[in-house]
């Protein structure tokens, strides 16, 4: 009986833009109907929703009511173009978000759905 050897396992596909720029932009809403729906009539609800599937906290969202600029939506900005290498500023991120928060929100998720990365969390223990 003859037996193979496995050299190499399967690995999962990772869908991985070329571009530095965001996939849409930031008023783009008819690209995801459903979605921008969902921000327009629950905004709170789309953002944990979002913010979960990113890899954070489902409730952090809520904190942007307490500030003028909100802090939340801009990081999770900042952090978004930072893990996908878009181009941009904490400028433009901050005008974003203060006057277009929802739209904010909806290129957020739309940018997740296009790069179709799994996020991975890794737990390291030093002792």
């Amino acid at each position: 009986m003859s037996s193979k050897m496995v050299v190499s396992q399967p690995q999962p596909v990772m869908h991985v833009l070329g571009s530095d720029e965001w996939s849409s932009r930031i008023c783009d809403c008819c690209q995801d109907v459903p979605e921008c729906c969902c921000a327009f009539w629950c905004l709170p609800c789309f953002a944990c929703r979002t913010s979960k599937k990113y890899g954070e906290c489902l409730c952090l969202p809520l904190l942007d009511i307490f500030g003028f600029i909100p802090p939340i939506a801009m990081s999770m900005r900042v952090s978004m173009r930072q893990r996908y290498g878009i181009r941009g500023n904490m400028c433009r991120d901050c005008l974003f978000t203060f006057f277009c928060y929802s739209c904010s929100w909806c290129q957020m998720s739309r940018e997740m759905k296009s790069r179709q990365i799994p996020i991975v969390l890794v737990n390291s223990n030093y002792r």
